[in-house]
């Protein structure tokens, strides 16, 4: 597929956070394109190796209705820029925009081993993909990090707002009950309950939603896969 926008390369800290803040002017986080819709949701995750100074990022489109994989990428690259917090997306996205050129056409959604807006400067991978792209996208990530919520009750769907002081940025959300929560956040064009829906219908099984699940084991296995670099 085809990225919508430039792919810029930051070099330092301070040019990374003013690209944040240029990509903040971008996102949209309405529900313009309506999740109910959304026949396919392409799983976003990256795995590292410090040591050897590379990244593997995987992109597994599944069909939503039926949780099957219906395309996947892979591409291993060089880490290019140091880690820094609230920064992550720099680190990530060049591996993943490799690996999202090796696919036929774009997923309905993108749904991200991470954050969207819920990040301190409101631009987290979900949202540096989304303006990337052009497709819809949201964060699923498995702990709040920067910010602070109550528990949501102990049924399956039962959800909190996920605040920045007194600003909702995200949802603490049960998957199944009893089980820790996940932090939902809107990236770029979706509203916070497509983004609550959807992973409710691909976290059918387990905690984590099965887009996360897969492409975790893809980009786990391109990076065992890469070898001695």
């Amino acid at each position: 597929m085809e990225l919508a926008g430039e792919l810029r390369r930051p070099r330092t800290v301070e040019e990374a956070v003013a690209e944040q803040r240029r990509l903040w002017g971008l996102v949209r986080v309405e529900g313009a394109y309506g999740g109910s819709g959304w026949r396919t949701a392409a799983g976003v995750d990256v795995a590292y190796d410090d040591e050897a100074g590379v990244c593997a990022a995987a992109v597994a489109v599944l069909e939503v209705e039926s949780l099957d994989v219906v395309a996947s990428a892979t591409a291993v690259s060089r880490i290019a820029f140091p880690y820094v917090s609230g920064l992550l997306a720099f680190r990530e996205v060049p591996a993943v925009a490799a690996a999202l050129r090796r696919l036929d056409g774009p997923p309905d959604v993108f749904v991200c081993d991470g954050y969207g807006i819920a990040h301190p400067r409101r631009v987290g991978l979900a949202s540096h993909l989304g303006v990337l792209t052009g497709v819809p996208s949201f964060g699923v990530a498995k702990n709040p990090l920067y910010f602070r919520c109550e528990a949501p009750g102990a049924e399956r769907g039962a959800s909190t707002p996920l605040l920045d002081g007194t600003e909702p940025v995200g949802r603490a959300l049960r998957t199944q009950p009893g089980v820790k929560p996940v932090y939902v956040s809107a990236g770029h064009l979706v509203g916070a309950d497509d983004a609550c829906a959807v992973t409710l219908r691909l976290a059918r099984r387990y905690r984590l939603p099965e887009t996360t699940r897969v492409a975790d084991r893809l980009c786990r296995g391109a990076l065992r896969g890469a070898g001695p670099s």
